[in-house]
């Protein structure tokens, strides 16, 4: 998306991705969150998982929506088992800038068991879709605690240019999240509201240059997070703050035998950073490799 630096924060979208997890022990989220000026700063989706997947580690145990439970936020939901996984992301428009939307594709892989040990991720964003330029990584690792709660750790848009890239620099972030076991959803095995807190450095710390410019201050809060509630089946509506404002946004999984997930919501609700509202879209897809393996 973009050769050089910008001023400007942009959260939007920060996890387009990680919203994908679904259904059970290990759901959630989707790309990510405003980055200075561009969407430098999508996470890729990752891989959804379905309640046969993951064992129980409680009997009537409650997992996260199978709908994206964030688009501008990361989540505690990781992946389980393994998976490969792709997305597409945009933000309509820039923010100081006039007209001017913003794309970013990522793709990337999952393995290992949250619940025994640990689920490991990466993945590669590419955010000058047009010119097939600007690459970074994103890598996380996540846990499962106990009923319904996840932790997850990470790095976001590492190794990223100084020429092409606009983003702060490398992100890292620590998140929990909690499915609360007392509101069961209308999917079998899922709860219908799950909420995160997190810490994170770079897109949820660092301001753009531009803002700083309007006097908007030098740094976000930090701590960023999301309350996401089911409110018909396979769709959520989430309340996210990315440390630098604030977005609404929607989750939605459409389709019943095929994992595909959307995103769209509202971000820079505030005066705090930016200089408009910006709207976020996102599409993301998962595939199980042991059952592509078990079907071949």
């Amino acid at each position: 998306m973009i050769c050089k630096f910008k001023p400007q924060s942009f959260t939007l979208c920060t996890i387009v991705v990680l919203c994908l997890f679904a259904q059970s022990a290990f759901s959630q989220n989707t790309f990510e969150t405003e980055l200075k000026q561009k969407i430098d700063a999508f996470l890729a989706p990752l891989p959804p998982v379905t309640v046969q997947d993951t064992p129980r580690v409680g009997q009537a145990e409650l997992y996260p929506s199978d709908a994206p439970g964030s688009l501008l936020t990361p989540t505690g939901f990781g992946g389980y088992g393994s998976y490969i996984f792709g997305g597409l992301g945009a933000a309509y428009p820039e923010l100081y800038r006039n007209n001017k939307a913003d794309l970013i594709a990522s793709g990337g892989f999952c393995v290992g068991n949250p619940v025994s040990a640990v689920n490991f991720a990466a993945s590669l964003n590419m955010t000058d879709v047009h010119k097939f330029r600007d690459f970074s990584g994103n890598f996380i690792l996540s846990r499962f605690l106990f009923a319904g709660t996840s932790i997850s750790a990470g790095a976001l848009q590492m190794f990223t240019s100084k020429v092409q890239s606009d983003a702060p620099g490398s992100t890292f972030f620590m998140a929990i999240s909690h499915a609360v076991q007392t509101i069961p959803s209308l999917t079998p095995g899922c709860s219908r509201l799950t909420y995160t807190i997190g810490l994170g450095s770079g897109r949820f710390y660092e301001k753009s240059p531009r803002d700083i410019a309007n006097g908007k201050g030098t740094h976000g809060t930090a701590v960023f997070g999301s309350v996401s509630f089911e409110v018909i089946r396979h769709i959520n509506v989430n309340a996210e703050w990315t440390g630098m404002n604030l977005g609404i946004t929607a989750g939605i999984r459409p389709f019943k035998t095929t994992p595909i997930s959307f995103g769209l919501g509202v971000a820079n609700l505030t005066r705090y950073s930016g200089d408009r509202t910006n709207l976020a879209f996102s599409i993301g897809v998962p595939l199980s490799l042991n059952r592509l393996i078990r079907n071949n």
